[in-house]
């Protein structure tokens, strides 16, 4: 099965495809632009697509990651998963980012169970907590940081993440939550045959909300 990742839901715009059979990734971009995913995706699939030596259509499935993470660029995503999965036809699988970045810390070091914590803003975290061998230990959630260290002394857990400086009475970390696009593709690879149709995860509502007093009245 070849499977197509696209991550939009950080600085980067990402994609990869991955082949099961080889159990190895034939192609991947990755690129920081922090903002205009929508502009530059369609381009890097067809670009990791050409360096496969593969038509779209010999994709089974795609995954997506779904946040937490930028608003924008989570929509962005999703719906170009979800279209591309109607027109093709193929399935498309969300990753939660938490996920993905603590898959990537265990594929280096499983001596403890690990806690993703993303900065949230606003005295918030966003966190999950996976054990050594990557199962979720917790659903995602939005936490205080009294609330993260409960977990991480619960599950005798490594945190990391742009919030696990914050434990130790430090500003969170400056460079942003990244989430590997080998590592995506892996975990949509892994998936449920009868996994759902991704849709977003925020955890909390946007922090852009319209003026009520610029609301017009219905007719």
């Amino acid at each position: 099965m070849k499977v197509l990742a696209i991550d939009t839901a950080g600085v980067d715009c990402s994609a990869a495809v991955f082949c099961t059979e080889q159990g190895r990734i034939l192609s991947e971009i990755t690129e920081r632009i922090g903002k205009g995913h929508a502009e530059r995706l369609m381009a890097m699939i067809d670009e990791v697509l050409a360096a496969a030596s593969l038509p779209l259509q010999s994709i089974a499935r795609i995954g997506v990651t779904i946040g937490p993470g930028s608003f924008t660029g989570i929509r962005v995503g999703v719906a170009t998963a979800r279209g591309l999965a109607l027109s093709l036809p193929a399935q498309a699988v969300g990753v939660v980012t938490l996920n993905a970045m603590a898959r990537s810390h265990l594929d280096c070091d499983v001596s403890r169970p690990v806690i993703a914590a993303m900065d949230a803003k606003r005295s918030e975290i966003y966190a999950q907590a996976f054990g050594s061998d990557g199962k979720p230990l917790t659903e995602p959630q939005i936490v205080t940081l009294e609330a993260l260290k409960a977990l991480a002394d619960q599950y005798q857990a490594e945190i990391i993440g742009t919030a696990a400086p914050l434990l130790r009475g430090e500003p969170a970390a400056t460079e942003p939550d990244r989430f590997d696009i080998a590592t995506v593709a892996r975990i949509a690879a892994e998936a449920d045959d009868k996994a759902l149709a991704p849709k977003p995860l925020y955890l909390r509502g946007p922090d852009a909300k319209p003026q009520d007093g610029f609301a017009l009245a219905r007719a």
